[in-house]
């Protein structure tokens, strides 16, 4: 079995953590998170990290990302740094390392440094704290301020944004990142990109006044498109459940 890693330089020391990564993931941490990917906090070289292990692909994506694009590993620690490089808060890339089985991608880890974090915006969405308005109007903020630097997440969901509050508002840090573009974002577009959070009208029409303000946006239209993108989205959303729960013989509520 083949591998291919890279290292951030400011962590030269990971080399040979990278390469014996699958041992240590599977015999050390504690696991915080276990879906499709696992995550596991583990300190590691007396720095506390996050390993990230993708889940081994199909087949057709196997061979694609040994040869076609880049594997999700990868792309989480590229774009981990030109976040940093663009002074966006996310996780300190540490590296990542790719193996190889037959010429196929088989496994894939990411490490970046723990984040100590007091709250995400699911939080916000599902608990109602009592600061709930200030945090919304501040993560309008912040997510216009990304936009500006070309920063699109594409998987910009509650638990992917990570909030520590601080003395003159609130500090965010975006997690989950191996699917992101960087391009111009402009005008009311920006508005899509809280489609995937969730919230009800009245959160979602918050943000998009606080967006607007700073986009220098008609409000009343922000309002109708910030609606009418989370309204598409949860109706596709229902869709699919809907035709999964057929075949399954279940019913759907909304």
């Amino acid at each position: 079995m083949s591998s291919k890693f890279e290292i951030n330089p400011a962590y030269p020391i990971f080399k040979n953590v990278l390469l014996n990564i699958k041992a240590l993931f599977n015999s050390n941490g504690e696991t915080i998170h276990k879906a499709r990917n696992e995550l596991k906090v583990i300190e590691i070289e007396g720095v506390k990290c996050v390993v990230k292990a993708f889940r081994v692909p199909n087949l057709i994506n196997r061979f694609a990302y040994a040869y076609i694009r880049s594997s999700k590993a990868y792309k989480s620690f590229h774009n981990a740094l030109k976040l940093t490089a663009l002074g966006v808060n996310t996780p300190d890339p540490i590296g990542y390392i790719e193996f190889y089985q037959n010429g196929l991608l088989q496994e894939s880890y990411f490490i970046s440094k723990h984040y100590a974090y007091s709250f995400t915006m699911a939080h916000v969405r599902d608990d109602n704290p009592p600061d709930k308005k200030a945090v919304l109007e501040a993560f309008a903020a912040f997510t216009y301020a990304i936009h500006q630097k070309g920063v699109w997440h594409v998987d910009y969901s509650g638990g992917n944004i990570l909030i520590n509050p601080v003395e003159n508002g609130y500090d965010f840090s975006l997690v989950d990142i191996n699917r992101m573009t960087f391009r111009t974002i402009s005008g009311y577009e920006g508005l899509e990109n809280f489609n995937k959070m969730w919230f009800d009208e009245e959160a979602l029409t918050v943000i998009a006044k606080a967006y607007a303000k700073l986009a220098g946006l008609d409000e009343k239209r922000a309002v109708k498109e910030i609606l009418g993108h989370d309204a598409k989205l949860k109706a596709h959303v229902l869709r699919r459940r809907k035709i999964k729960a057929f075949f399954k013989g279940q019913q759907v509520s909304r």
